[in-house]
């Protein structure tokens, strides 16, 4: 089985769409489909923005439903000059940018668990590759791998997503990705990261931000689509 998780209902309906034999189950208020797609089984799942969210979104979908691969897909916005709106990004790692403990001396971003201090939550290698390789069938689009960083903040302002980049070399920043990549590290389920971008350095001028979600929707259904049927 694949879990797939969504922040927003509008970059899951278009997956939802093409899958057959759905059923769905409510748990804590997110609603789970599970449903098949190129013969394979899937668990499809809206947490809601935000980190919290995420990672209990993904907690309930690795106890419950014990998923090989757990797929993060949605938009994000771009902190590189490398992507605009419109291409994608793979995540090769994932990193809590707003996770900030330097005052008793971790570095930005570094994650303390249990059993040691983590800063970058590895990406599948394999899920990772196979999604790049789905992506050189989508026209007109960018398409690169790299760090995807997470936190509860909407960044917007150009100054500050610079300085993202600069700390991490992230390419991309959202609100969840790196949740569930920590969800997934603590519980040893594999996780990818797949974005479309929604907004660039020049802060999105111009663009609607509901008709890209809609017109990127497209784009991560093409790629999940041919996923699954490779997979």
């Amino acid at each position: 089985m694949i879990g797939i998780i969504c922040a927003m209902q509008i970059e899951a309906d278009g997956i939802l769409s093409i899958c057959e034999n759905t059923h769905q189950e409510e748990k804590c208020g997110m609603t789970f489909t599970r449903g098949t797609l190129n013969g394979k089984e899937l668990v499809i799942v809206v947490c809601g923005v935000g980190k919290v969210n995420a990672a209990m979104c993904a907690t309930l979908l690795i106890n419950d439903y014990s998923p090989e691969l757990v797929i993060n897909s949605g938009v994000a916005g771009a902190v590189s000059p490398l992507v605009g709106i419109g291409d994608i990004v793979i995540g090769k790692k994932a990193v809590e940018h707003d996770m900030n403990t330097i005052a008793i001396g971790d570095k930005r971003g570094e994650v303390s668990l249990p059993n040691g201090k983590v800063t970058y939550f590895e990406c599948d290698r394999a899920a990772s590759d196979l999604l790049l390789s789905v992506c050189e069938g989508l026209e007109n689009t960018r398409v690169k791998q790299g760090v995807i960083a997470s936190g509860d903040i909407f960044v917007a302002d150009r100054r500050k997503r610079l300085r993202i980049n600069d700390a991490f070399g992230a390419l991309a920043c959202e609100m969840e990705g790196a949740a569930i990549g920590h969800v997934c590290y603590c519980c040893k389920t594999p996780f990818a990261v797949l974005r479309a971008i929604s907004d660039d350095l020049d802060e999105n001028k111009g663009v609607d931000f509901v008709k890209f979600c809609e017109s990127s929707a497209k784009k991560t259904v093409f790629v999940i689509n041919g996923f699954t049927a490779r997979y």
